[in-house]
């Protein structure tokens, strides 16, 4: 898989988890929520991503 690819399946793991854990555990863990939605934003408006960065680094392909 490459970065992009695993950029998706990290933010949508992100979102899942914190609207799971805010529905048993605590309201407050939704801002966790918006918190993603905001990156994956301004993600969009930059075209950078400090996800896409630390996968690089870490030797994910980037094609």
């Amino acid at each position: 898989m490459n970065v992009e690819r695993w950029i998706r399946v990290i933010a949508g793991t992100f979102v899942l988890v914190s609207l799971g854990l805010g529905w048993y555990v605590s309201p407050w863990f939704l801002l966790f929520t918006a918190f993603v939605g905001l990156n994956l934003f301004q993600s969009g408006w930059t075209n950078w991503c400090l996800m896409e960065n630390i996968l690089k680094k870490l030797g994910v392909p980037e094609g």
